[in-house]
């Protein structure tokens, strides 16, 4: 499949985020009914700090049916609402919302068709994916600004000279927009292009995890274990002798269990699916699938939908022991 990633935003300048309006312009045209303001960005901005707060109602959902029904309706009013004003926080919502539906739902279809040999649902379904990922990371740019926008996918040391400057504030624009890429390389590994930025996804995750453990990052164990789940993907995403390393991949999958305190459910999957039958580890991938389906999603409620979906795709993957092994 032939990608070329391209970010299809361009920065608003100048004015008011919010509102649309100069902001002296804003306060003296308050009085005045905001007569020559944009009452839909005021109201938008308004509304997106509702849905910043409202969430959790969808991470912590425990039917995978209605969810998967739910997102794809959410996503697009929440990018209606972007389009009125692409404030950041519509930003950040979207650039993890496209992510994680992709890789909760859009990937598992993909997945299904892969393994009963479904190779036309498989190719569409891959399709899918990759452009879910590819706005993923779109959005994630924005956040990061025009600096990222233009030097992501140009030579390795303007990555470097990037990431040496990046703050602390860039944080999520960084988590997604690398764990996007990273996906989107996953999902057409036939085109060398895409697979030659393998690295620079690498290279960006690796800053995360270190902008985390300098400032002991706290605000979300889930976010914070995100990071380690895509960085031991991504090494094992290749065979050993292409570049892949198991044992770095080990490291951040065991990583991302002890910061969930093991009670994100899919960190354990994924260890199985992509460690343990990459190392030919029988056991290990008996025991961590086992385990899981021993453990109630409901364990950590904030994180109930991903729960249910590591016991669904534990439930698959045990199916295929005997053909991986």
């Amino acid at each position: 499949m032939n990608i070329s990633i391209k970010t299809a935003f361009s920065e608003r300048l100048g004015g008011d985020s919010r509102t649309g309006c100069h902001p002296v312009l804003f306060a003296l045209l308050a009085t005045a009914g905001f007569a020559a303001c944009d009452l839909g960005k005021i109201t938008v901005d308004t509304t997106s700090k509702v849905l910043a707060r409202a969430q959790p109602a969808l991470k912590q959902e425990a039917d995978y049916d209605l969810a998967a029904r739910a997102l794809p309706g959410t996503l697009k009013t929440i990018e209606g609402f972007w389009y009125v004003n692409p404030n950041r926080r519509l930003t950040a919502i979207l650039a993890e919302g496209f992510c994680q539906y992709s890789t909760g739902f859009v990937e598992d279809e993909w997945e299904v068709a892969t393994l009963n040999k479904r190779f036309d649902d498989a190719d569409y379904l891959s399709a899918r994916a990759t452009k879910m990922f590819v706005r993923c990371t779109n959005y994630a740019l924005r956040l990061l600004g025009t600096e990222w926008q233009k030097g992501i996918f140009a030579d390795f040391d303007t990555v470097r000279t990037l990431l040496k400057d990046a703050q602390p504030s860039q944080r999520e624009g960084l988590m997604w927009a690398s764990i996007g890429l990273a996906a989107t390389i996953n999902q057409n590994k036939d085109n060398m292009t895409l697979v030659s930025q393998l690295p620079t996804a690498k290279m960006m995750l690796q800053k995360v995890v270190q902008l985390d453990d300098q400032s002991d990052y706290r605000a979300d164990l889930t976010k914070r274990a995100l990071p380690h789940i895509a960085l031991g993907l991504a090494h094992t995403s290749q065979a050993k002798a292409l570049g892949g390393d198991p044992d770095a991949a080990k490291k951040h999958f065991e990583r991302a269990m002890a910061i969930t305190q093991n009670k994100l459910l899919l960190v354990n999957v994924f260890y199985a699916r992509h460690y343990a039958v990459m190392v030919q580890d029988r056991a290990l991938f008996r025991k961590l699938l086992l385990g899981v389906l021993n453990t109630p999603p409901s364990i950590w409620p904030d994180q109930r939908l991903a729960n249910e979906i590591a016991h669904r795709r534990a439930r698959r993957y045990l199916k295929y022991e005997r053909e991986w092994f």
